[in-house]
């Protein structure tokens, strides 16, 4: 544990962001894995989940959680998902 009070401060706000992140990525993740669900049980919502989830990997895009060829890759697998 750092001694300088700025060190401690930084130490404090890393954990918080860090907690932060886990969060958003989970978030995103679980609504990648709803979708899919829904693809192998060929649900009704699944269009309406592909939404959901493309917006989630364009917001993790967009705060840095994922690189844009990430997301890009990612939302392109979902779509050749809905249309097999």
């Amino acid at each position: 544990m750092p001694v300088i009070e700025s060190s401690i401060q930084r130490v404090r706000t890393n954990e918080k962001a860090q907690a932060r992140r886990a969060s958003q990525l989970s978030a995103y993740r679980t609504q990648v894995k709803k979708f899919d669900a829904a693809v192998v049980a060929e649900a009704d919502n699944v269009q309406e989940l592909f939404v959901i989830a493309t917006s989630a990997i364009d917001r993790a895009a967009r705060k840095g959680l994922i690189k844009k060829n990430k997301a890009a890759r990612d939302k392109s697998r979902l779509a050749a998902k809905l249309n097999k």
